[in-house]
């Protein structure tokens, strides 16, 4: 039995028993995956996989037993290579990161130059994607961490920890109407086109909710990932936009203006995705609590290696 072998039957789980998939995603030859994961259902003397014809169909049931502890083995796997890498290397490494794109342009900047001076010989990468891009790049150990309000409590394969909460604003032209009402509401809002987040992010959801719990539909003209187009959109004229408070700033947005609408959503709460049993380097400790100050190295530690669970809250 090779490491070879339980990354194939892994991989061709992971890509929805697409073996040309996992090839692809391997480097390697469908031949040569199918081969592999044959000799290994003949030394384990049991079918991992049903099959029809040369496609794989589905998972038998010990079949879903192997592929668990697999994981379990490659995790171990990765996580011995990484510890050795950090007791060798010390200060060296590379920490990735996946977040949405509001988080990486608004919430990460202060944290990410703090670590930078006191690491400067760790090489820094940022994921950008939606939040189940981004929770799917830790789960399979693309990213170190996730960083985004949306997913990554639900995920079982990560550990959800708390990071800040936030609120939204309405963002409008110089003199647009809203400016003058007092105090702001969803009806005065729902009287203008809006521009908001997409469908993939949870944020939008509950936006969308407020109206519906006031009996009202409001037009939304434009959705986006990002919350520079949201604004760029707002600045041609094509309605009002809601976005995270934090994504407005009076120095950059000068041809935009800001209304609090705190009082009109629910709180969101941004949260900090780790792998399950993940081994991270003691670089990505002290990452955690430059962006995050009260998630200390015990308590994560503790969540991720399932001695506190992710039940820590603000």
């Amino acid at each position: 039995m090779k490491l070879q072998q339980l990354r194939y039957v892994c991989e061709v789980a992971r890509r929805g028993l697409n073996v040309s998939a996992a090839a692809a995603a391997l480097h390697t030859s469908q031949p040569g995956i199918s081969k592999r994961v044959r000799e290994l259902e003949e030394e384990l003397r049991v079918m991992i996989f049903v099959r029809s014809g040369k496609r794989i169909t589905a998972l038998t049931e010990p079949g879903r037993a192997v592929i668990a502890i697999a994981e379990r083995m490659l995790a171990d796997a990765a996580n011995l290579k990484r510890a050795g890498e950090d007791y060798a290397g010390r200060d060296r490494g590379t920490l990735t990161l996946a977040a949405t794109h509001t988080q990486a342009r608004y919430a990460l900047p202060k944290a990410v130059t703090a670590f930078k001076r006191r690491y400067p010989k760790v090489q820094l990468v940022i994921h950008q994607g939606n939040p189940t891009q981004i929770c799917e790049e830790v789960a399979a150990g693309e990213a170190d961490l996730c960083i985004a309000t949306e997913r990554i409590a639900d995920h079982p394969g990560l550990v959800a920890l708390p990071c800040y909460q936030w609120n939204r604003c309405v963002v409008v032209p110089p003199r647009h109407a809203l400016l003058e009402a007092r105090p702001l509401t969803l009806e005065a809002i729902a009287r203008h086109p809006i521009v908001t987040y997409d469908f993939a992010f949870a944020n939008r959801s509950l936006v969308s909710r407020a109206f519906e719990q006031r009996g009202l539909a409001p037009e939304i003209v434009l959705t986006a990932f990002d919350a520079d187009v949201i604004k760029t959109y707002v600045e041609l004229g094509l309605g009002v936009g809601i976005l995270a408070s934090m994504a407005f700033d009076p120095r950059r947005d000068r041809s935009l203006r800001a209304l609090d609408a705190s009082h009109l959503f629910p709180t969101s709460l941004t949260r900090l995705g780790i792998k399950r049993g993940a081994y991270l380097p003691r670089y990505a400790y002290d990452f955690i609590e430059l962006f995050a100050p009260q998630l200390s190295r015990r308590l994560v530690e503790q969540s991720v290696m399932g001695r506190s669970g992710s039940t820590y809250e603000l």
